[in-house]
């Protein structure tokens, strides 16, 4: 039996590859920035690895917003801090 291929994505701030488990999606919908922990919905999506540093360089330079091409409020950075807080937490 073959070994199953792991989808790999770029993280927007980093530029580096990792498989798509590792990272958080996150998605323009109808103007709506939202974090897709499925990683399945509808819209513009671009990757952020899973690192506290990585989301505060996102927000500082602002690399999500020019993924995005739309402006994206503080409630959606933390968010995605909140979820990877509880992700460090069960490990």
């Amino acid at each position: 039996m073959k070994p199953r291929k792991i989808p790999m994505r770029t993280c927007v701030v980093t530029r580096e590859q990792y498989p798509k488990n590792e990272l958080l999606r996150i998605v323009r919908q109808d103007g709506h920035v939202l974090v897709d922990p499925t990683g399945k919905q509808n819209g513009k999506g671009a990757y952020l690895k899973k690192d506290l540093e990585v989301v505060s360089l996102a927000k500082q330079k602002k690399t999500l917003e020019r993924a995005l091409e739309c402006p994206i409020e503080d409630s959606v950075y933390e968010e995605i801090i909140a979820i990877i807080q509880k992700e460090i937490e069960r490990k």
